[in-house]
Order: structure tokens, then sequence, then C-alpha cells
């Protein structure tokens, strides 16, 4: 397993994380719905949708990731991960209240810590 986030560390340092979607911002077509920490994708990488890999940005200046989400969407009849960049156990938290507004189940996969 640690194989896997050494290789997810790596894509990350090697990707541009663009945020199209700021800390407080309203999505898009559900604006009752507010982003509680910044989201975007890796540029240059591609997601189940066809779109770049998403990613949280937690309040921390880490860049690394410290969970992957893994999303079932049942009405879209898709799955995709969305990982979590130096997000605080408080960020991780509050993403996945916001995530499972929805209808789809995600589960968290946290990285797990060093002794």
């Amino acid at each position: 397993m640690d194989r896997f986030w050494t290789v997810l560390d790596e894509l990350i340092a090697t990707s541009r994380v663009v945020i199209d979607r700021p800390t407080g911002s309203p999505h898009p077509r559900y604006p009752d719905a507010i982003y509680p920490a910044a989201y975007g994708y890796l540029e240059g990488t591609s997601s189940g949708d066809g779109a770049g890999i998403d990613v949280w940005l937690g309040s921390s200046s880490s860049i690394v990731a410290d969970a992957v989400a893994c999303a079932i969407d049942p009405a879209k009849r898709d799955a995709e991960i969305k990982i979590l960049i130096g997000c605080s156990a408080d960020d991780r938290r509050r993403i996945m209240e916001f995530m499972n507004r929805g209808e789809g189940g995600i589960m968290l996969v946290e990285r797990p810590r060093s002794s």
C-alpha cells in the first residue's frame, strides 16, 4: 500500500493544481451547497468523467495526499476518486459531510500514519 501513496504524491508533485471552486463558494447547480475547502483538479490528468482528477485542498500547506474519497454516483452510473491534499481531520470531516449530501455513496480511504 505504501507504493500507492508514493505514486499518488508523485502525480500531485508533477501536476498543476487548478482550483475552480474556492473555499466558501456555492456549488454551480446547488447554490445552497457551499464548498468547505478549495476544490479543483490536477491539470493534465484524466478521471472517469473525462475531466482532470478532482482534488480537495485543505488548511495545511502540505502537498501530499492525506486521503482519497471514492465516490459512486448511481444517477450518473459512474465512479471516480477525489484526492484530499493537506487536509486535517476537521477538513476531512467537513469534506465528507459536503460530499455525502447527495444520493451517491462515498468512502474515505485515509493514508496510514507513520509510527
